[in-house]
């Protein structure tokens, strides 16, 4: 669908309230249900892309919980490393830090959970939240641009990773929007189609 961009930004604002209200009225018990589903799917694709060093988000606004997952990805190797980004300036690509379980960690402005101290690392993989998002691997955050401004500036493989009930047919990409490589919701683990 070809909007002019002032009716393509109202509409992906529309997709993007339409996507986190539904997610945040779900049931706990159901999206407990489906962050099991989720584990399962990431277990077989993580499994086969095997990355050493492997990012992923705190989860905020109902958002799929990964932690568990990712504490039990990095006991299944001494060698795994989990990372959480940060944000360090306003218009610039995120930084990834070191994430080790139980280890403390400061608040952002939203109140998001970061490792305040650490070198930067390098992801190999990127688990990045889903709001709304379509079979291209189109996602929709927040409306800050951070994803699209890393995944410019640090090619890495993005995996998409959210709940069925925020996929759309397109969330209308700008130019400046950067594709998930693989799509993971509820309902399987997919690439995203090109």
């Amino acid at each position: 669908m070809n909007l002019p961009i002032d009716d393509a930004d109202v509409h992906r604002a529309a997709m993007r309230a339409r996507a986190l209200a539904a997610r945040e009225a779900a049931l706990p018990e159901h999206r407990a249900v489906w962050e099991a589903a989720i584990a399962v799917h990431l277990d077989d694709l993580i499994g086969r892309l095997q990355p050493r060093v492997l990012a992923f988000c705190w989860p905020f606004r109902a958002e799929a919980d990964l932690r568990a997952w990712v504490t039990r990805w990095l006991a299944g190797d001494a060698s795994r490393v989990a990372a959480l980004p940060v944000v360090t300036a306003k218009d610039a690509p995120l930084v990834f830090r070191r994430w080790i379980p139980g280890a403390a960690l400061a608040r952002d402005r939203y109140g998001i959970p970061f490792p305040p101290h650490g070198e930067a690392i390098r992801p190999d993989l990127a688990l990045a939240p889903l709001n709304a998002f379509d079979a291209r691997g189109y996602r929709l955050g927040y409306g800050g641009g951070y994803f699209d401004r890393t995944l410019a500036a640090m090619p890495l493989t993005a995996i998409g990773v959210g709940f069925e009930l925020g996929r759309e047919a397109d969330v209308l990409p700008q130019a400046h929007d950067r594709a998930m490589d693989w799509l993971v919701t509820e309902a399987g683990a997919v690439p995203a189609v090109r």
